[in-house]
């Protein structure tokens, strides 16, 4: 059973360096929990084995600077959305979800600015997610006998658009 543990511990840290898998999809796809994988990263830097760290090398060595600040962006919107949904489901009084939105505005502002600067391709990808997403709330709320149709069709067109945008 060990021996097992530690080959899909190998796959876990594969499909997370080299594949940019999330724990969560990892998780998902070896029937584990996140908190499990979150172990084996902890367990693997205090021995040396920065995950992370070994993530982001393999991006500049494969793909380049554009590619890294795309996964930069990419975590900082996952994070800027888990924010915004705690602004509106916590408990905050309006003064402190004002200052969290303030604060948030202000780093999704320096954010963008440094994308910019770093890789102008990237904002590029990210002006035309942003367009992707108008239409898919466009047709949902206009055409919505044609929501299937086009959800179809927009997932591998987003992933074409970020091969054009991050190569």
């Amino acid at each position: 059973m060990a021996r097992n543990n530690e080959d899909l511990r190998r796959k876990a840290r594969s499909d997370y360096i080299f594949r940019r898998f999330t724990q969560a999809t990892i998780a998902a796809a070896y029937g584990i929990s996140e908190a499990t994988v979150g172990r084996w990263k902890k367990a693997a830097k205090a021995q040396g084995d920065d995950w992370d760290k070994s993530r982001t090398a393999n991006v500049i060595a494969g793909q380049g600077v554009e590619a890294v600040v795309s996964s930069v962006v990419e975590d900082f919107m996952m994070q800027a959305q888990s924010i915004l949904d705690e602004i509106k489901g916590g408990e905050h009084s309006v003064k402190e979800k004002v200052a969290m939105l303030v604060s948030l505005s202000d780093a999704m502002t320096k954010m963008a600015a440094s994308a910019k600067r770093f890789a102008p391709r990237v904002s590029e990808l990210g002006v035309a997610q942003d367009v992707m997403s108008k239409l898919l709330d466009f047709v949902r709320d206009e055409f919505p006998m044609h929501a299937a149709a086009i959800l179809e069709v927009i997932e591998p067109f987003g992933e074409h658009l970020a091969e054009i945008y991050t190569s």
